[in-house]
């Protein structure tokens, strides 16, 4: 399942990510990203409450998706991930490589100043894969170790199989 959640990352350029602010709340904004698997990469500015909150707080949540045209064609992913500042300068130059190849309009710019921009990495702890592909409302839920995938665990919403009309998606069975 970790293909699904990486197939709907590589073919996206930008997310919604969450952090929490100081007094509670949560705040969401857009960014850029690249990803290797399920590790994703943004720069962000230091002046940013994004970074001010991920410093205090480096638990995130993001999502990935877009509109279709079909119900049946939805996809998106929705994780929780721990995010942190790349400061090794051969990881920070591989990470903006990777955003320069998701990106084709930075090509011309150079990596920022490390007092302008922080580098910053997220890998995922908690995936959710939203595949209506597989049929109305299903989803696939995967947490990740120090190894990878440890656990696994499919599951349908039931609205997305009962509030179709009938005949326009019929839900599949899915058996693993």
């Amino acid at each position: 399942m970790q293909e699904s959640a990486i197939e709907i990352l590589d073919s996206h350029r930008t997310m919604a990510i969450s952090t929490l602010r100081a007094d509670g709340w949560p705040q969401t904004t857009i960014v850029g990203y690249a990803n290797e698997g399920l590790t994703l990469y943004f720069l962000i500015f230091r002046s940013s409450q994004k970074l001010a909150n991920i410093r205090r707080d480096m638990r995130v949540s993001f999502a990935v998706g877009s509109e279709t045209k079909d119900l049946d064609q939805l996809t998106a992913v929705y994780a929780a991930a721990h995010a942190v500042e790349i400061k090794d300068e051969d990881q920070r130059t591989h990470a903006w490589r990777l955003l320069q190849s998701r990106h084709p309009n930075l090509i011309d710019f150079d990596l920022p100043e490390r007092t302008e921009a922080a580098m910053m990495r997220a890998s995922c702890q908690f995936v959710s894969v939203l595949d209506y592909r597989k049929g109305a409302g299903h989803i696939d839920e995967l947490s990740m170790g120090d190894r990878g995938l440890s656990q696994h665990r499919p599951r349908t919403e039931q609205w997305g199989s009962t509030a179709v009309k009938p005949g326009l998606m019929r839900p599949k069975t899915h058996v693993d």
